[in-house]
């Protein structure tokens, strides 16, 4: 092979072009169809919520994603179901339509139902826990809400919460499971080091777990000992491997800037980088899939990132500027992201890519310390801070996230 030949080839397998391999390598999509959790209650005449002869009093924990196949809120649901009064609305953060971007969500009563809605996120811990003496009222509470299968999306720990909060109230709670967006078969990023449980990191677990609400809610129940009476309604029809887009079901956003599956994909690496000085998207129709700041000179940054080679994502130049969050009404240059390869993306090592290019290219101007509150592993952030290779600090993860697969496996529901 002459050297022309292999550098062809070199940017082939950089740029993704080769009309040989893409055409033999044609992945055949599955068109599932998938029924959440609240479609299985529905189906079984929701055998499993009902009591003796009186009805039972629930409390549902949901949002804007909490709905049925036939549209229907899940809200709406459990307040005409037989057998079970629906006394309680709970909303996590953004509240519970999934609109507001503030710690200011309020406590009010669904329009609809007339059900009291209680909000639990604010800016304090205690907000965002649920009351004891709200839920020592109900016989049982129901948690349906779409996750995006990251460890720092605060619904895992909204999640976690109501587990402690039905364990210490003595009810049953009731997980409707629903699909891990960016499915349930990648295991990937740093596992957070223990001892540092917060809203965003609610036990150690690595950035993509690759694991479901319902799987989660069983580990969380056993591994952290909080022993409540946990019952989870799984899916039908959903498999490990299932992107979102594969499931038959409609696409609602989880948060405000979560807007899409692509943004999802991408976001367990952007994110990684966004508790620091730069804008992620934020403010822009395309939050996640850009980063940028008034200090960045985009072509500069691309060509760096493009040259490491890194798999499934080119970097292209741009500038935006955000019409809210960081640099609110400020020009920014930066880099937009182009997936290439889903299947083969490691988000959370390009989070790692992202801010070790950042940190070389502008020490003076870019604040990796305020990385830490989201990566919570001391050993990537000193390996970044020190100038370490990502490819290096990536691979010093390996065993960690190894054991993690190991518990991991106890609690999966699906194959």
């Amino acid at each position: 092979m002459t050297v022309d030949e292999k550098e062809k080839l070199r940017w082939q397998s950089i740029t993704g072009y080769n009309e040989a391999r893409s055409a033999g390598r044609k992945l055949a999509t599955r068109n599932g169809s998938v029924k959440t959790g609240i479609d299985v209650l529905e189906e079984h005449g929701f055998d499993i919520l009902k009591g003796g002869e009186q009805k039972r009093k629930l409390g549902l924990v949901t949002n804007q994603t909490g709905f049925d196949s036939e549209g229907r809120r899940t809200i709406d649901v459990l307040a005409t179901a037989p057998g079970v009064s629906l006394e309680a609305i709970f909303s996590p953060e953004h509240g519970v339509t999934g609109e507001l971007d503030t710690t200011n969500v309020e406590n009010s009563k669904d329009p609809v139902t007339g059900v009291p809605v209680y909000s639990v996120y604010g800016a304090k811990d205690a907000a965002r826990r649920p009351s004891l003496d709200v839920l020592k009222g109900l016989d049982a509470v129901v948690f349906d809400i779409q996750d995006v299968g990251v460890r720092f999306y605060t619904y895992e720990a909204t999640l976690g919460y109501f587990l402690e909060g039905a364990a210490k109230a003595g009810i049953e709670i009731i997980v409707l499971d629903r699909p891990d967006p960016v499915t349930g078969s990648f295991v990937q990023g740093p596992v957070s080091d223990s001892g540092h449980e917060s809203f965003t990191n609610y036990t150690s677990l690595p950035v993509r777990h690759g694991m479901t609400v319902g799987e989660l809610a069983q580990m969380f129940n056993s591994e952290r000992g909080i022993n409540a009476k946990l019952k989870v309604v799984s899916m039908d029809g959903w498999l490990r491997g299932d992107w979102f887009d594969s499931t038959g079901l409609s696409w609602v956003n989880p948060s405000p800037n979560m807007r899409s599956l692509l943004e999802a994909t991408l976001y367990p690496g952007v994110a990684l980088i966004e508790g620091t000085n730069v804008s992620v998207g934020r403010g822009t129709d395309t939050p996640f899939e850009q980063v940028g700041a008034p200090w960045i000179k985009g072509r500069e940054l691309a060509e760096y990132l493009n040259a490491r080679g890194i798999g499934a994502v080119r970097f292209v130049p741009l500038t935006f500027t955000p019409s809210a969050s960081v640099y609110s009404g400020q020009v920014c240059g930066g880099v937009s992201l182009v997936l290439l390869d889903r299947n083969t993306l490691d988000a959370p090592e390009v989070g790692i890519e992202l801010a070790s290019a950042l940190h070389k290219l502008y020490p003076k101007d870019f604040k990796l310390e305020r990385m830490k509150d989201l990566l919570v592993n001391e050993a990537a952030y000193d390996g970044l801070a020190a100038g370490t290779d990502p490819r290096r600090i990536a691979q010093d993860w390996r065993e960690d996230l190894e054991k993690f697969q190991a518990v991991r496996l106890k609690y999966l529901l699906y194959k």
